[in-house]
């Protein structure tokens, strides 16, 4: 919206009396272009922007409207005080030899005492299109049979933005009102373009709370039920052009760069070509002698901690295994000089090669390492390994694991071994133990991961009104049925664990504490703080938005603070929402591998990079941390604080089973109208 300053206002007031005095002295004529020349007394001195595309517009439809002159005091050229843009797409047209030098141009020649207030006036009393009008009108000239590519080339721009303009055009009126009005900004209208639908895009935007109307929550709000071909690991490794190839259906971005704003409609064709294409890496794996393979792309953290592993041991190379694998690290090691010799200058290509020819290096070292392993007599037969893919897309092989049923026959089979006392053969295997972990974490890094897990427990809590409500009548039930807490049986107490930095110094940067903080903005700015105001905003509040609100404020007061590694406080919580701590936490050097001793840390690399623990023993501490760091990202690890214990999740799951079935028995027992009934009668009593 323009708007003019008191002197601005006089500045046009006084214009309109100057021209009309001078009105007899103006002159319309055609001037050569190399006669014209820019004037100091412009005022706009800022703003020349987009030459080139003007100077196409001009090549293309011609100059729309004349240049406004003053004479030069030489008496052979003019000064331009109103087009200057204008005059530098022509010189540039020009230049490009589109143009003479002669050209005449249109000018409207006016008296040098009017020339600042003439350009003042042009400048300011101008009003811009707003964009939307602009959307409308592109698509009313593609309505009309104008071609993209011609509107493109009539406007300087490339037929993209004129797409990108169509799309906007056709985005629910009721929309673009509000952005007209204001209250709609042009980013959201952008992330809500990906989709025609109009009902869509209006549930999308105003049914959605203020807090969550940004950008990147409208886009997600539409394509939640499809696949980020950028993000998405699985979609990284099968590659866009095999899954359209293949007939998948795709939504594209306009408005997203060139890199990113695809999404995939066919989640079940995706997953069975990703499949396809690791059957050649599983029948590799095969190969190897395991007993069973299988293929699982999305295999999560929570899926293999259902296994049990077998742990392998290294065993030193031979002189030949070790002469290669010398030869191959300084060829590795010569290759990565090179990449990082600042004074040679290498193109993008080379650079590629060699960061090619070491990843080569790397596959062939990994296949070595793997060979170095030895597992326990027995024990490769009977177990079986997964192959899947890491966050980034890899290919990753998780070797040596054990089904229930194996790892139970397995055990059984070494006891049987043991008594019949062959001691030599079973020597060299390593019994799973069902044992937990000694307890090796000091007390300070245990409180520090607990307040993670406290943080997450929070945020999932937040999300989960349902157990929220459950936990706010178990407590109530336990201090006033049950008698099972001492004290005023009336009062409730709330306070907010969120003082978590005490314990864990990067908590302001963990997801879990940034969004519950982002949460409790958003809502503190809604509500009133006057009581009376606050309660007659909850009690009319629909009952979802109040349940919302309830989960937040539990969330809050939820605590699992700990300094011993083997407790899990709040573990029945933390299953029924179904808490996992590989979407909340990273393992990280200054988070845990720092704070742990050296044998720590090398038995967590011993789970998500086997391989590399031999390596990574011959390293200080520091570097041990850092590169634990590098090999953890997307392992999916977690240290044992934050793994569920098996008796807790089944007791949890046989809980819920038996009262999910007691409940279905009492409502089948029971009539609608006797519930009513019962309701009614309740009410009347209280």
């Amino acid at each position: 919206m323009n708007t003019a300053t008191l002197h601005e206002t006089t500045a046009i007031a006084a214009a309109v009396q100057t021209v009309a005095a001078i009105g007899a002295g103006q002159d319309l004529r055609l001037i050569p272009l190399s006669r014209l020349r820019p004037s100091s007394r412009n005022v706009r001195k800022s703003g020349g922007t987009s030459i080139p595309e003007l100077a196409a517009s001009v090549a293309r439809v011609g100059l729309l409207q004349n240049l406004t002159v003053v004479r030069s005091p030489d008496g052979e050229h003019y000064e331009v005080v109103a087009g200057r843009r204008r005059l530098a797409a022509l010189k540039l047209l020009v230049k490009r030899r589109k143009l003479a030098k002669d050209h005449e141009v249109p000018c409207l020649v006016v008296p040098g005492a009017a020339a600042r207030t003439v350009s003042l006036t042009e400048n300011v009393q101008r009003e811009a299109m707003h964009p939307a009008d602009q959307f409308e009108a592109f698509a009313a000239l593609v309505a009309e049979g104008r071609a993209v590519e011609d509107i493109a080339a009539d406007f300087g721009v490339t037929p993209l933005v004129v797409q990108r303009r169509l799309k906007l055009a056709n985005v629910s009126p009721r929309l673009l009102a509000d952005y007209r009005a204001d209250a709609v900004a042009l980013d959201q209208l952008m992330a809500l373009a990906i989709t025609d639908d109009h009902a869509a895009q209006e549930a999308a935007f105003y049914e959605a709370p203020q807090w969550q109307r940004d950008p990147e929550s409208l886009r997600d709000h539409l394509t939640h039920e499809e696949i980020d071909a950028g993000r998405d690991p699985v979609a990284r490794f099968v590659g866009l052009a095999a899954y359209e190839q293949a007939g998948g259906g795709t939504r594209r971005d306009l408005f997203a760069d060139e890199h990113s704003g695809v999404f995939l409609a066919d989640a079940v064709l995706l997953d069975a070509l990703a499949r396809d294409k690791l059957a050649a890496v599983a029948e590799a794996v095969r190969s190897e002698g395991w007993g069973w393979v299988d293929v699982a792309p999305r295999a999560t953290y929570a899926d293999l901690h259902r296994f049990q592993r077998v742990r392998a041991t290294r065993r030193e190379p031979g002189k030949a295994e070790a002469k290669r694998i010398a030869r191959l690290e300084a060829e590795q090691a010569k290759l990565q000089e090179q990449l990082d010799d600042e004074n040679e200058a290498i193109g993008d290509d080379e650079a590629q090669a060699l960061q090619d020819a070491m990843d080569t290096i790397g596959n062939d070292l990994d296949a070595i390492e793997r060979k170095l392993l030895v597992y326990p007599v027995g024990v490769v037969p009977m177990a079986g390994a997964v192959v899947s893919l890491d966050s980034e897309g890899a290919v990753v092989v998780h070797r040596g694991l054990l089904r229930e049923d194996e790892a139970k026959a397995l055990r059984a089979q070494q006891r049987g071994a043991e008594a019949e006392g062959d001691a030599d053969e079973t020597g060299t295997q390593q019994r799973p133990s069902d044992e937990p972990p000694a307890l090796t974490i000091s007390e300070k890094l245990a409180r520090r991961l607990s307040a993670h897990r406290t943080a997450a427990l929070q945020a999932e809590v937040a999300r989960h009104p349902h157990v929220a409500l459950v936990a706010v009548v178990h407590r109530l039930a336990q201090r006033i049925v049950l008698e099972g807490y001492h004290g005023s049986p009336l009062n409730i107490s709330a306070d907010a664990q969120d003082r978590l930095e005490q314990h864990a110094p990067d908590m302001a940067e963990a997801p879990a504490a940034t969004g519950m903080r982002q949460v409790r903005e958003a809502w503190a700015e809604r509500l009133p703080e006057d009581s009376e105001a606050l309660f007659a905003e909850l009690l009319a509040m629909p009952q979802s938005e109040l349940l919302s609100l309830l989960a937040l404020c539990v969330g809050f007061t939820v605590s699992a603070i700990t300094s011993r590694e083997g407790e899990r406080p709040a573990a029945l919580l933390a299953h029924a929402v179904s808490l996992d701590m590989g979407q909340w936490w990273t393992p990280t050097a200054a988070g845990y591998f720092e704070h742990v001793s050296k044998a720590k840390a090398l038995e967590a690399v011993q789970v998500f990079a086997p391989g590399e623990v031999h390596r990574l023993g011959k390293l200080k501490k520091a570097q041990i941390a850092a590169e634990a760091e590098r090999l953890a990202a997307g392992s999916g690890w977690l240290p044992a604080m934050f793994r569920t214990p098996e008796a807790v999740t089944e007791a949890a799951a046989a809980q819920a089973e038996t009262q999910e079935d007691a409940t279905a028995k009492e409502e089948a027992s029971v009539p609608d109208d006797q519930n009513a009934d019962e309701v009614q009668a309740v009410a009347e009593a209280a």
